[in-house]
């Protein structure tokens, strides 16, 4: 097949740049594995899953370049134009492999025309060289600032929602969390301890066990079926001002049985990340109870958490990193004593 072709030069030698059908470059392409003396990775199953599902997304796009090195007998290059002549796979992939493999995969691979760079008779230095550069040198985008660009998102998605609780949390005066988030991962108060990433990666779960999926039904306009878990009735009936009175509610009343512990990240834990993460972790087990007793107040709250008071006094626990450290491990044992809490009130 012939596309259009650019040539530009960089330090390390030619490049040439042009536009394929996703089609065309998955029939092409080439992946050699480092078990198998090539430069790539073994496949992510995971990752690879991920970008099919995300082709469903009526927005998905790749605009990054698929990177292949193609040996010259399998190529003509002439004026503004590029012809590939080999049969089979013979471009070798360099950078992309999972973005081609996961459209492939989808049904919607008509769909998608690709920016292609190529090299050609690339030496297996070279291109192990152009791999470990690319993987190397990106620097990894904070996640609040991603969380933070959802706001200048129209369409409705679970992120879009829990990044506008962050700032409406970080922003009221009645909010336990004044002043206290980092938005875009850095600023905020004196006392701020807590992340807008690290808050809307722990909220999420509480909307949907899947909410990259639940954000793509809501561009396709697809029916939406709540979930069993305590904010998915209230997103989809766009009752976000519940979700965001609860978290009031709920951490207004950490603050009310915990002042000290609360007021004072630089030595305790309790409104770092994992605290937070802990205590939205045993939330469903707190919603449930709150349910049953048709009271999701402040005062019941204070109620739950004096119980979790009482558990920490007579285990002889403090809410600081000498009991609790920022390991896995450490949240889950104090979300395992959050959830004891729940039962003494059942």
């Amino acid at each position: 097949m012939k596309f259009n072709v650019i040539n530009f030069e960089q330090p390390i030698g030619n490049f040439f740049m042009t536009v394929m059908p996703a089609s065309f470059v998955s029939q092409i392409m080439l992946v050699k594995e480092r078990v198998n003396g090539g430069i790539q990775r073994e496949d992510s199953k995971k990752r690879i899953r991920e970008i099919t599902l995300y082709c469903d997304d009526p927005d998905a796009t790749f605009p990054t370049p698929i990177i292949l090195s193609v040996n010259s007998e399998n190529i003509k290059i002439s004026a503004g134009s590029v012809e590939f002549e080999g049969k089979g796979n013979y471009a070798e992939v360099l950078d992309g492999q999972h973005r081609i493999k996961g459209i492939a995969k989808s049904n919607k691979i008509d769909q998608f025309t690709l920016p292609v760079v190529f090299v050609i008779d690339a030496t297996e230095e070279q291109k192990a060289y152009i791999f470990s550069i690319i993987n190397s040198k990106q620097t990894r985008v904070s996640p609040s600032l991603i969380y933070d660009l959802f706001d200048v998102v129209e369409t409705r998605s679970p992120h879009k929602t829990c990044h506008e609780l962050a700032r409406s949390l970080n922003s009221s005066d009645e909010s336990p969390f004044f002043g206290r988030l980092k938005m875009l991962g850095k600023g905020g108060g004196e006392n701020a301890s807590l992340s807008q990433g690290a808050f809307v990666k722990a909220l999420l779960p509480l909307i949907s066990k899947n909410p990259d999926k639940l954000a793509r039904d809501i561009k396709n306009q697809a029916e939406l079926t709540s979930e069993n878990l305590p904010f998915s009735k209230y997103f989809i009936e766009r009752k976000d001002e519940i979700i965001f009175k609860i978290i009031i509610n709920l951490f207004n009343a950490v603050r009310d049985i915990f002042p000290e512990e609360w007021n004072n990240p630089r030595d305790f834990i309790l409104s770092k990340s994992i605290g937070f993460t802990a205590i939205i972790r045993a939330y469903p087990h707190i919603h449930s109870v709150g349910l049953q007793k048709r009271d999701l107040s402040r005062g019941f709250f204070r109620e739950y958490f004096s119980e979790f008071n009482d558990i920490l006094v007579k285990g002889e626990y403090t809410l600081t990193s000498k009991h609790f450290n920022a390991s896995e491990a450490s949240i889950r044992g104090l979300t395992k004593l959050l959830q004891d809490a729940v039962n003494n009130m059942s």
